[in-house]
C-alpha cells in the first residue's frame, strides 16, 4: 500500500460530490443546485433573493479588484447565503449580531452557509466569587 507521500498530487485535489472546482465553477446555477443537500437545494430552486444578488455584484467586483492586487474584504448582513464555487478566495465580513467577523472563503466552505462560520454567541467564563462577577456576589469576602 502507498505512504501519503506517494499519493499522486491529483488524487489530494479538492473535490465537492466528484466535480473539481474548475467544473463546479463552469457549471451553470441550475446543474450545480443538484449537488448540493436538501436544504440548500429547495432554497435556491425558490430563486436568489435581492440581497443574496447584491453579495454576489460585490463578490464578483471584489474579485476584479484582487486580480489587480488590491486585497478587498467584503462586509454583509446576510448570514443565510449559501457558499457557491464563486466566491471561492474571497474574504467576507459576516456580521453576528455585534461585529464583523472575516471568513475566508475556501473550497470545502462550499454548499455550507456564511452563518455557520461566524457564531453568535460568545462562550461563557465565569469569574471567581466578588471578583469580575455579578452583583449579588460582590459582596462575598476575599479568599
Amino acid at each position: 500500500m502507498p505512504s501519503s507521500m506517494e499519493i499522486p498530487f491529483e488524487w489530494r485535489k479538492f473535490r465537492y460530490r466528484g466535480r473539481t472546482i474548475e467544473e463546479l465553477l463552469s457549471m451553470p446555477l441550475d446543474e450545480l443546485i443538484h449537488l448540493f443537500s436538501s436544504r440548500a437545494r429547495r432554497s435556491l430552486k425558490r430563486g436568489i433573493k435581492p440581497e443574496h444578488r447584491l453579495l454576489i455584484e460585490k463578490i464578483r467586483k471584489a474579485k476584479k479588484l484582487m486580480a489587480k492586487g488590491e486585497r478587498v474584504i467584503v462586509k454583509t448582513h446576510v448570514r443565510d447565503m449559501i457558499i457557491l464555487p464563486e466566491m471561492v478566495g474571497v474574504t467576507i465580513a459576516v456580521y453576528n449580531g455585534k461585529e464583523f467577523i472575516p471568513v475566508y472563503i475556501t473550497p470545502e466552505m462550499i454548499g455550507h452557509y456564511l452563518g455557520e462560520f461566524s457564531p453568535t454567541c460568545k462562550r461563557v467564563q465565569h469569574g471567581e466569587p466578588g471578583l469580575r462577577a455579578t452583583r449579588s456576589s460582590m459582596y462575598v469576602p476575599l479568599k
